[in-house]
């Protein structure tokens, strides 16, 4: 299945054993959770699915595990190297194994100016013929897509979308300006995800839609219905859980909520470790005041 690039996508945590090792059962038991609540497709091994701790290996098999869900929703796999060769490598084996499409990060670690830039996403893209949505985040990734950038990527048709994470809204308007509808546009920072969708993104990829699809696809929906008073209602009761998608610790403290939310477990890859002390108890806090006030959905 094709992304439409519309609707939410969960950019979902990667469940682990004790031990370490990948835990199926459980990340499908999350997956099931997302696809029943309605999201439009699912993103592996992004930024909060612990990418740098995963191998290709083990990326390809959280591609194969989803093949059975591949008729509901599309399959996107992250794609985050230090290098051109190994992110054409991915995506080849990504493709060959059964992915939908690709998120697509800048070059790791070096960084590179706007030509080289440009250059990696175009080696990256004429590597495969699947859809690809360029991830947008230079407040954690140091590089920015800017708009010439965009401008010297718009005849690779398969580079279809943007996962907006600059934290300037006003990027939005931006690329509707330049571009009209050549570029999707989904909202990639929990906190902003209303504004962007009210200023006309097309989406958003989602950090706390892990612990709480429901509730994101119905902000979603009832911000493109134009039922601003609802949808800001609940984004009020949202917000202190979405505060925890642009903490350092996105990963642990989303994963904390997974858990309190039913759907997931709190195992992490070194050097991460749980919440522990102080900081444990305050998120407990914050996501038991949230369920406790959980908004009853069947009024929006």
């Amino acid at each position: 299945m094709r992304p439409t690039w519309t609707g939410v996508y969960p950019a979902v945590t990667t469940k682990f054993k004790a031990n370490g090792e990948l835990d199926i059962p459980a990340f499908l038991k999350n997956i099931d959770f997302q696809i029943e609540s309605g999201v439009s497709g699912i993103i592996i091994g992004g930024s909060l699915g612990e990418s740098s701790t995963l191998s290709v290996d083990e990326k390809l098999k959280l591609v194969e595990v989803l093949q059975p869900y591949r008729d509901k929703v599309p399959v996107l796999m992250n794609i985050a190297e230090s290098s051109t060769e190994r992110a054409v490598e991915a995506v080849k084996l990504a493709e060959a194994n059964g992915a939908d499409g690709f998120m697509l990060l800048p070059p790791l670690l070096y960084k590179a100016d706007a030509d080289e830039t440009v250059a990696y996403f175009k080696e990256v893209a004429n590597a495969t013929s699947l859809p690809i949505i360029l991830y947008n985040n230079p407040v954690d990734y140091k590089i920015e897509i800017t708009i010439p950038m965009f401008k010297a990527l718009l005849d690779v048709s398969n580079i279809e979308a943007v996962k907006e994470s600059t934290r300037d809204l006003t990027n939005v308007t931006r690329l509707r300006n330049a571009f009209g509808d050549r570029f999707k546009i989904l909202g990639g920072v929990d906190t902003i995800c209303l504004e962007a969708l009210l200023l006309g993104a097309d989406g958003l990829v989602a950090g706390l839609v892990s612990a709480f699809p429901k509730e994101t696809v119905v902000l979603f929906d009832l911000a493109k219905a134009g039922k601003v008073d609802e949808a800001v209602k609940l984004y009020r009761w949202f917000m202190p859980l979405l505060e925890m998608d642009i903490d350092p610790k996105l990963v642990q403290y989303i994963k904390l909520a997974e858990v309190y939310a039913g759907i997931g477990t709190e195992h992490v890859r070194s050097p991460r470790k749980i919440l522990s002390g102080t900081e444990r108890q305050k998120a407990i806090e914050t996501i038991e005041i949230a369920l406790k006030n959980r908004p009853d959905l069947s009024t929006c």
